[in-house]
């Protein structure tokens, strides 16, 4: 066999440095739903593009301990401040009371009519009785942080 020649051009081109692989996806046929490049030339996947960053979850322990760090306090007095809240909370919604927070919003409960639905699996109307739900309007504050 020979050699193949060298085309002009090849050698003019300046190497890059090389790329970083992103984490493998799984093997076999759920590669492609975990967001595996198509081939090239092959129409784009209906499958969404997975997020970027994952988003965190911040729970009352953890804001207990920043709040401990700040005010000097022990973690459990924290934590112990923050459940009491929480039941506080809870109990002025129960009552039908609405709760503003200063810098964050308000906090009420409002009535859901009963209303006709469907079923998913059989398309069936159904009746949805009439519930309460808990609503949270932010104040203006919070949407300007955000």
């Amino acid at each position: 066999m020979l050699p193949a020649k060298k085309s002009a051009s090849s050698a003019t081109k300046v190497a890059s440095p090389p790329a970083t692989k992103a984490p493998q996806a799984k093997e076999g046929p759920q590669a492609k739903k975990a967001g595996a490049p198509a081939k090239p030339g092959a129409p784009p996947s209906k499958v969404p593009a997975t997020k970027v960053a994952a988003q965190a979850t911040i729970t009352l322990k953890q804001i207990a301990s920043d709040l401990a760090d700040t005010h000097a306090l022990a973690k459990k007095q924290a934590e112990a401040i923050l459940s009491d809240l929480v039941a506080a909370l809870a109990e002025h919604l129960k009552k039908g009371d609405k709760i503003r927070l200063t810098g964050l919003g308000i906090l009420e409960v409002r009535s859901r009519a009963a209303r006709m639905g469907r079923n998913p699996a059989t398309g069936e109307a159904i009746q949805i009785g009439a519930s309460k739900k808990i609503a949270f309007r932010p104040a203006k504050e919070l949407k300007e942080a955000v």
